[in-house]
């Protein structure tokens, strides 16, 4: 008797609402083709510590997905498969499993021939990674070696680049807006200048479709460097400006002074970023000692990324999870779920590591006023970048 198929899915890099409805939806077609799906728990880490041939040792890696194993996964967010920062292409000597250290090795050292030995071991087929640029620009150097991969972007920040839209973008803006929304009545209430500081590493797309749809005074995004003084006056003519005598501003995490630094710490990692966060309360401080108004500085942070997806997620992870198995079923592998102006399709792999993508600061950005400048919008792409 034939062996069935077996496909592989793992999640990388941070956790965003809709991955446990994609997972669900790539387990439940693998099963109505008869196929078998094996969950690789804590991302690329599953196969960069697997031992081929110890069963008991690898348990901790392997997750068989049944119907009633995700049965209701997609109620929740986050991702029950976990996640790393494991990057095989790149393994720091202290973070390399003994088992698969090699006298003579230098470091970071590649170590993509143990994972092919890990997936042949395992006897997978395909495999199916979902995660942001980081994680699939390691599916796109897997994918090099001939190994089958449809991958699926998912991110808050939505910038993978190949496609308008990422798992997470939906919620993680949904999420801000609202938290804007309510914290208006504290700002507003005591007078004040709010300060909400938003993920975003290399780009400000979050921000901006954030602070559009949420109406603040202000944003300041990742890709354009801000006068502290300018700013600071700005957001005091609005408090002046505002009847119920208060102002409101977002700001990615990797935003920064002109002629400053991107405020960021700790150790890299094996992607090479290290962790950012404190321009937010650093712009907090320097406005309230520039206008003498007291301050209300929120990060939002990981909230942005807590609990369910909304219905718009859901519907972009599910139908990713049926785009990734459409291909597979038909032999193709290669390449990476995507959206394009509103329609579904797939981009070649290699895609991922081609380009970057940012908010087009001419188009949609008033670099002088520190503003989304949103106009003309026939034509474009439902979430406008």
């Amino acid at each position: 008797m034939a062996r069935k198929k077996k496909i592989a899915i793992l999640t990388g890099g941070g956790d965003v609402p809709g991955l446990n409805a994609c997972i669900k939806q790539v387990v439940w077609r693998a099963l109505q083709e008869g196929w078998e799906v094996l969950g690789l728990r804590r991302g690329w880490e599953s196969l960069s510590g697997y031992k081929p041939g110890e069963p008991e040792w690898n348990a901790r890696w392997l997750q068989p997905l049944t119907w009633n194993t995700v049965r209701t996964i997609d109620r929740t967010g986050g991702t029950f498969l976990h996640s790393s920062r494991t990057n095989p292409a790149k393994v720091r000597e202290k973070d390399m499993f003994e088992h698969v250290k090699r006298a003579g090795m230098t470091y970071p050292a590649d170590i993509t021939e143990h994972v092919l030995a890990a997936l042949q071991d395992m006897q997978v087929d395909a495999l199916i990674p979902i995660g942001g640029d980081d994680t699939l620009s390691y599916a796109a150097r897997l994918h090099e070696t001939g190994f089958p991969i449809m991958a699926v972007p998912k991110t808050m920040d939505n910038d993978v680049y190949g496609t308008d839209y990422c798992i997470g973008f939906g919620t993680a803006v949904t999420r801000s807006v609202e938290a804007i929304t309510q914290l208006r009545t504290p700002i507003g209430s005591h007078e004040r200048i709010g300060i909400v500081e938003l993920f975003g590493r290399n780009s400000g797309e979050t921000a901006l479709i954030v602070s559009y749809l949420a109406g603040v005074d202000r944003s300041i995004i990742s890709e354009v460097p801000f006068d502290m003084e300018s700013l600071a006056e700005k957001l005091l003519e609005d408090k002046r400006q505002n009847p119920s005598n208060y102002a409101i501003m977002t700001i990615s995490e990797g935003a920064q002074e002109i002629d400053g630094t991107i405020h960021q710490q700790g150790e890299a990692d094996a992607y090479g970023h290290r962790k950012l966060g404190g321009i937010g309360k650093h712009t907090a401080d320097e406005i309230k000692r520039r206008t003498g108004v007291d301050i209300m500085y929120q990060s939002l942070g990981y909230l942005m990324r807590c609990g369910a997806p909304d219905a718009m997620d859901r519907m972009v992870a599910m139908n990713f999870g049926n785009l990734a198995m459409d291909h597979l079923i038909a032999g193709r592998s290669g390449y990476m779920t995507a959206l394009q102006f509103g329609k579904y399709t797939a981009v070649d792999l290699a895609s991922i590591v081609a380009g970057t993508k940012r908010v087009d600061v001419a188009k949609y950005y008033d670099t002088r006023e520190y503003r989304a400048r949103i106009h003309d919008v026939e034509g474009l792409p439902m979430f406008l970048t």
